[in-house]
């Protein structure tokens, strides 16, 4: 039997006979919200950490730390994991908690509060190469879904025009009200796969983020496709992707589905 390829290194195609499904993330792969969301993180906790700590603590945020603790995760396990890895301690709060109290929710909510005004002030923007990847899943039959922490999916979904291209979606909202773990944990991915009708090992996952590509991964999904816009091509690849692409032009559609799948 032939060993299976190093992951990262299969030929950059989704084969419709194959599969049933394919389920994006959303900031970084379908739309360029992940810069939004970078720079709210940042404006946070280059304030916060300077009030709150000295020395090392209370260094820049970087695109390192974004990537390393924050990117795919839940807002209040990325707060969570920049305190510990500042060695800063705050409680954890309640959900309910005022944005910037001094609880690790007040902090999640006052990034919330900086994001949704970066959204307002700068808009959103589809990838126009995501696009037509998503079209040509539709057109070879395959059904889609989104799946995303962000509990502002719809609008943001809405604001770049793509509203239309999803037969499902699991959300920061619907984690919440179903008690769904954030990624590295495949719960959200399985959610979706579950809201399509489509078995894991039938469906594609195409993610940006390493904790996404583990929890693809951990999920048993067939094919794992990894997005690296920011020089992470090696990480993602590490924590399971068997594609890495530089961008979803990269990737073809080929074949139909049977209509009786």
């Amino acid at each position: 039997m032939n060993a299976r390829p190093a992951r990262g290194t299969l030929a950059a195609v989704v084969d419709a006979r194959r599969f049933g499904a394919v389920v994006f993330d959303m900031d970084g792969v379908l739309t360029d919200t992940a810069r939004v969301h970078f720079a709210a993180w940042k404006l946070l906790f280059d304030d916060e950490l300077a009030h709150r700590a000295s020395g090392v603590e209370a260094e820049p945020f970087e695109l390192e730390d974004y990537l390393r603790f924050v990117d795919g995760r839940s807002r209040i396990d990325g707060v969570e994991a920049v305190l510990d890895a500042r060695e800063v301690h705050l409680a954890t709060g309640a959900s309910s908690d005022p944005p910037g109290e001094a609880t690790a929710w007040g902090l999640a909510n006052r990034k919330d509060e900086l994001f949704l005004q970066a959204l307002k002030r700068d808009g959103v923007h589809a990838f126009a190469t995501s696009v037509v990847f998503v079209r040509a899943v539709r057109a070879a039959g395959l059904a889609t879904a989104v799946v995303t922490a962000s509990s502002h999916r719809s609008d943001v979904l809405l604001a770049a025009g793509l509203d239309g291209l999803f037969d499902a979606h699991v959300d920061g909202v619907d984690a919440a009200e179903l008690g769904l773990a954030g990624k590295p944990a495949p719960d959200m991915f399985l959610a979706a796969a579950a809201r399509l009708g489509v078995e894991p090992v039938s469906t594609v996952v195409v993610e940006d983020a390493v904790a996404g590509v583990a929890a693809g991964r951990r999920g048993g999904f067939g094919l794992v496709v990894g997005v690296d816009r920011t020089g992470s091509a090696s990480a993602l690849a590490a924590g399971g992707a068997d594609i890495v692409v530089g961008d979803l032009a990269e990737l073809r559609v080929v074949g139909l589905r049977s209509k009786g799948r």
